[in-house]
């Protein structure tokens, strides 16, 4: 068996995640404390006590998710044979897998959080799911729009978010329904992520993981920007910063992996999203998670 590890992002949190894990080890509770310091107020208070309202800010879903998946993925004895992430779990992913500390990658999901949640709050926007269209007509629907509106994740076959101004957002919405999409669902996110609305950020996360150190990987990473397997440094940064404008290719990523030799993944963090969409995309693969 050739088995990866994936990573969920954000959407995943729940109220109590990753409590039992700091309780029952050691080991878990020293990386959850440490992480308290590092990020300068008491992550884990809301994680393991804080409402659903409270794990959506940005500032802290994305350092309760990545906590969450690397201190499990921590404790396990297997080593994958590659891992990815989805948006926010690849920085998740990189840390399994040894290109980046524990310490530098949550410093980096701390300075992403701030700098996306500063570039939502510069200008209105938004994001929608659309299910039941394929990539191609959603892509051509979207070309027509005169507003930014971009596709920002394509999860499987049939189900794609997009990204981009309120306007931009509700004007495709009707068009994509006019062209046969079965729903268009806003979702309930602080801004257009994966659009060119977070370019602030892009620019802001640019110079974060310049001053990094980025070490050779263990094993390859499927980067969300092209779907491919990557183990240069150099190309997992510049990667990882243009991740935050451009789209999740999660659909191919999959099929990437498998056609690689995968046959197994195992999904580490909070929810069970990822393993949906693997069974959509590679209803063959055997797929299992643990959080």
């Amino acid at each position: 068996m050739k088995r990866a590890f994936v990573f969920p992002g954000q959407g995943a949190q729940f109220p109590g995640m990753g409590k039992n894990l700091h309780e029952t080890s050691p080991a878990a509770r020293a990386l959850f404390e440490q992480a308290n310091e590092i990020l300068g107020f008491r992550v884990t208070d809301l994680m393991f006590h804080g409402s659903s309202e409270e794990l959506k800010q940005t500032k802290v879903t994305q350092p309760a998710i990545f906590l969450h998946s690397v201190i499990l993925a921590g404790s396990l004895d297997e080593k994958p044979a590659a891992v990815a992430g989805h948006s926010l779990g690849e920085f998740s992913a990189l840390v399994a897998n040894g290109t980046l500390s524990f310490e530098d990658g949550l410093r980096l999901v701390s300075a992403r959080a701030r700098a996306m949640q500063k570039a939502c709050e510069m200008t209105p926007s938004t994001m929608a799911a659309v299910l039941g269209l394929p990539d191609e007509t959603v892509e051509e629907v979207l070309a027509g729009i005169d507003e930014v509106v971009v596709t920002a994740n394509y999860n499987c076959p049939g189900q794609l978010v997009i990204s981009g101004s309120i306007k931009g957002v509700g004007i495709a919405a009707e068009k994509l329904k006019a062209a046969g999409a079965k729903r268009v669902l806003p979702l309930n996110v602080g801004g257009a992520f994966h659009s060119p609305l977070m370019e602030p950020a892009r620019q802001e996360l640019a110079v974060a993981i310049l001053n990094t150190s980025f070490s050779t990987p263990a094993c390859p990473v499927y980067q969300n920007v092209n779907a491919l397997p990557v183990t240069d440094p150099a190309l997992i940064r510049q990667n990882l910063v243009d991740q935050l404008t451009a789209p999740v290719r999660w659909t191919r990523t999959v099929q990437n992996m498998v056609a690689d030799g995968v046959n197994a993944f195992l999904e580490i963090g909070p929810g069970k999203v990822l393993q949906g969409l693997i069974a959509k995309i590679s209803p063959g693969a055997e797929s299992a998670g643990i959080e």
